[in-house]
């Protein structure tokens, strides 16, 4: 009987999850799996617990969550030649469906844990000062997972699904914060969006795109460094991009009027977005680098934005400027689908 541990955010999708677990649950054990059950308390505890398990014998350690769990598990997994399980009960689950796994079928998606195929990915190792704590909300401490920081003080994290910054990340701000806490799935994001577009302030800064000279952009719009195709709940913003390609995409959209902001949600949702207005463009990036401008308007090494410019990676507010991102291949091994979309 193979023997399974599954890591349970019971507060993912607003508390839904542990409501549907007990479906899960029967149908694991139907399926002849030996199920370890270990619920998560806080913030970072999945990357704890999961970090714990690689000294046991599992078959598998499957985060049953939405993307924040599956971040944190895999940041455990990372390396260890270790096969991560999914079974998607949040409000994202954007990694699951890039992976092919069924996001509204209990069944099917433990299925693929018996018959799927374990996929090789990548990742990108992102390093910058640690983000400001919210009120219901703390930046999980390093772990040694991660690794350590080439500068002393900042945060190391891995991204398996996206990094992004601007008006994006001032969405999840809030929704880390509660706002909206009613509304559900994607209409959820397309609420915060309308709300932090009208709210934001443009500020310059300065980008190295795969290790070329510094230019200065205009911050009004958003960057995502993106290894799958959606997310948000759904939104194309990297059109036909998969998790096991050689190089995740640069998103940029940049120097955008709050009109065009509010304009560019519904074809962001579809994938119409790159090419938009000359403004929003989609490259392969193996190395990306972001930060502030100086007193003497100069590209800086070590100022930070005023107010902050915070950074998702994961879905997880943690980092603020300056930062750096680097890809390295074959990171991860996941269970998915025989065939993954856009492969």
């Amino acid at each position: 009987m193979p023997r399974i541990a599954c890591i349970l955010n019971p507060k993912a999708r607003d508390g839904v999850s542990a409501k549907r677990w007990p479906e899960f649950e029967t149908a694991l054990v139907a399926a002849g799996f030996e199920v370890d059950l270990h619920e998560t308390e806080a913030v970072g505890h999945a990357m704890n617990i999961a970090y714990d398990l690689l000294a046991d014998e599992h078959d598998l350690i499957v985060a049953v969550g939405g993307d924040g769990t599956v971040h944190e598990v895999a940041s455990a997994l990372r390396g260890s030649g270790r096969t991560l399980g999914i079974l998607p009960i949040g409000s994202g689950n954007d990694f699951a469906r890039a992976l092919g796994i069924p996001l509204f079928d209990s069944q099917g998606a433990v299925d693929l844990l018996t018959n799927g195929i374990d996929h090789s990915v990548g990742a990108v190792c992102a390093e910058g000062p640690a983000a400001s704590d919210l009120p219901n909300y703390k930046i999980p401490d390093p772990h040694p997972c991660n690794g350590e920081p080439n500068v002393e003080g900042n945060l190391v994290r891995w991204s398996f699904l996206e990094i992004d910054g601007g008006v994006t990340s001032s969405i999840n701000r809030m929704k880390i914060s509660g706002v909206f806490s009613w509304i559900r799935g994607q209409a959820k994001y397309t609420a915060l969006g309308i709300k932090a577009i009208l709210g934001w302030k443009q500020q310059p800064a300065w980008m190295k795109i795969n290790g070329n000279e510094a230019e200065t952009v205009p911050l009004q719009g958003l960057f995502v460094i993106s290894q799958c195709q959606t997310f948000g709940g759904g939104y194309k913003v990297a059109p036909g991009a998969h998790p096991k390609r050689n190089a995740p995409s640069l998103i940029l959209a940049l120097g955008l009027s709050k009109v065009q902001m509010l304009g560019v949600m519904g074809p962001l949702e579809k994938g119409k977005h790159i090419g938009k207005w000359g403004k929003i463009s989609m490259q392969d990036c193996t190395s990306f680098e972001i930060g502030a401008l100086g007193a003497d308007g100069a590209p800086s090494e070590t100022a930070p934005h005023t107010p902050p410019l915070f950074i998702n990676v994961d879905g997880e507010a943690c980092l603020t400027t300056p930062c750096k991102f680097e890809f390295h291949p074959n990171q991860l091994l996941v269970r998915g689908a025989t065939t993954i979309p856009n492969e």
